[in-house]
């Protein structure tokens, strides 16, 4: 909290007394300006993340108090920092306290919102002052700055944008703060002058208008929190107190709300059960442009996985299903078929969610086999199918992302080189010329018939939840792919969808298109 400069008397020639005393609440910053204006002073406001300050920031600020009498400063929350994970690499208040220290800051605070609007409509600054990157609308691939600009302008202030030397903070961070083990480092170098980026950014903007079709089981993920107590007294089992529950559309429909950012229209094939159905909630979790058609089983439930999870570091403890895996067949086999049939040309894209629980009879994949423009595929090997549910059921496919372990079931090797098994064997089981396995920790492995093999390597360690990440992978990649891109660059966007999505519990959230660009530009910058 401020106790000199601002919060005593506002505007003194003395300095305060360390940088801390300049750090305060956005509506102290608002309370000051309101203050300095009425004494005829012009206050001026800067806003950005600052996670690493450098010269380009100092020269910056400089640049700014001489538009003004006053300089406030904000920075963005940790929370709202979209550059992926492992940033901000500093805390909001170290990020802020760095500001403060500098002799033209009169004030900083830590924004409460995502972006500036609101703060600007607060603090009402004469000048709000931006770099020159942002400068272009099209430059900025947030999008905040017309909104930031329009708040300005709504009360007579204007938007000045600095024009001095800069340098970015996240790529003397990738280059001189070690932040990634050095296989990883070497990598990104060697993308990096290959304007990798620059084809990254390409890939994903190209696939806005895409129209996207998604086959498969609709799973409702419930996390059950039981903090462990110790064992019972009288049984050899542990207890455990109840700590509190979340219910999330999973499957098919945690894939279709992924690509949804990416692509204009996704459409969703599946199958419920009429009871404990969950219709209600998966209509209210999917995005605005996801249209879902519903097929209904008689006498049995909607897929339901509930996961006992203790809390803190959110270790499951075990699972029970609720379900029945029984294989479709009869009238609503033919039902999927014609429903499947009857969008499948009116798509780019066709991606089947395979997760073995019934839906994908052989009819069903002889039909979206035959009618799809382009098939993306996944056959997920879990606890209820392993060694039954193979992506050997699809004859063939234009894309197929799996893990490690379903590549190795698809060939029966356990013992050979990951990607000697991508490149031969796999390759001769399913009629595919693309392909990419998912590998953990360890990244995935991109083959591709025109140009090879590809080995890359996770972007991060700090791993939340990793329920759902091969479906955001295989979501977003599928269009990528089916675009014509390379399949590396498919592979590196799709381990930085991966490493964003082990960082979201459940499916609390989606990966978002704005998010994962500024990702892939911190991680190349």
């Amino acid at each position: 909290m401020m106790t000199s400069a601002i919060q005593q008397d506002y505007f003194t020639e003395e300095a305060p007394g360390c940088a801390r005393d300049k750090v305060a609440s956005v509506q102290e910053l608002a309370r000051a300006a309101a203050y300095y204006r009425a004494q005829g002073h012009t206050v001026v406001l800067a806003h950005g993340v600052f996670d690493l300050v450098h010269m380009g920031h100092v020269r910056h600020l400089e640049a700014a108090r001489a538009k003004g009498d006053i300089l406030f400063v904000t920075v963005t929350p940790d929370q709202f920092v979209n550059k992926g994970p492992g940033r901000p690499v500093f805390p909001e208040h170290f990020r802020a306290e760095m500001l403060a220290a500098l002799e033209c800051v009169q004030g900083v605070a830590v924004n409460l919102w995502p972006s500036a609007e609101n703060t600007i409509e607060l603090i009402r600054p004469d000048v709000y002052v931006k770099g020159q990157d942002y400068a272009g609308q099209n430059s900025d691939i947030t999008g905040k700055i017309s909104p930031e600009r329009q708040a300005v302008k709504a009360y007579g202030g204007r938007i000045v944008f600095t024009d001095d030397i800069t340098f970015s903070s996240s790529s003397l961070i990738n280059r001189h703060l070690h932040v990634f083990e050095p296989r990883v480092q070497a990598y990104l170098t060697r993308l990096r002058e290959r304007d990798a980026l620059g084809r990254a950014l390409s890939a994903i903007e190209g696939i806005a208008d895409m129209r996207v079709m998604l086959v498969g089981d609709a799973i409702i993920d419930e996390y059950q929190y039981a903090e462990p107590m110790g064992k019972s007294a009288k049984e050899n089992i542990i207890a455990s107190r109840f700590a509190g529950s979340e219910v999330f559309a999973g499957g098919v429909i945690a894939a279709a709300n992924h690509v949804a950012s990416f692509c204009r229209e996704v459409k969703v094939v599946t199958c419920l059960g009429e009871q404990d159905s969950y219709e209600k909630l998966i209509r209210e979790s999917v995005k605005p442009n996801v249209d879902v058609e519903f097929l209904f089983r008689s006498g049995a439930p909607t897929t339901r996985k509930s996961r006992f999870v203790a809390p803190g570091h959110l270790r499951k403890l075990f699972e029970v299903y609720f379900f029945d895996e029984t294989p479709l067949e009869g009238a609503i086999e033919q039902r999927l078929c014609d429903a499947i049939a009857a969008s499948a040309g009116d798509v780019d894209v066709v991606i089947v969610t395979d997760f073995g629980h019934g839906m994908m009879t052989p009819k069903a994949i002889a039909t979206v086999t035959e009618t799809a423009p382009f098939l993306a595929v996944n056959a997920q090997s879990n606890s209820a199918n392993l060694g039954y549910n193979l992506i050997t059921k699809y004859p063939r496919a234009d894309y197929i992302c799996i893990d490690g372990p379903e590549a190795r079931l698809a060939v029966h090797d356990k013992f050979s080189e990951l990607s000697t098994i991508v490149s031969g064997p796999l390759r001769k089981v399913v009629d595919c010329e693309r392909i990419i396995v998912t590998h953990g920790e360890r990244g995935c492995i991109a083959h591709a018939a025109t140009n090879g093999i590809h080995e890359i390597p996770a972007f991060t360690s700090q791993v939340i939840d990793t329920v759902g990440a091969g479906d955001a992978f295989l979501s977003v990649t599928s269009p990528i792919v089916a675009s014509g891109v390379d399949i590396e660059i498919a592979g590196f966007v799709g381990n930085a969808v991966g490493a964003m999505k082990v960082g979201i519990v459940g499916h609390r959230e989606s990966v978002e298109k704005i998010p994962l660009m500024k990702y892939c530009t911190t991680l190349l910058k």
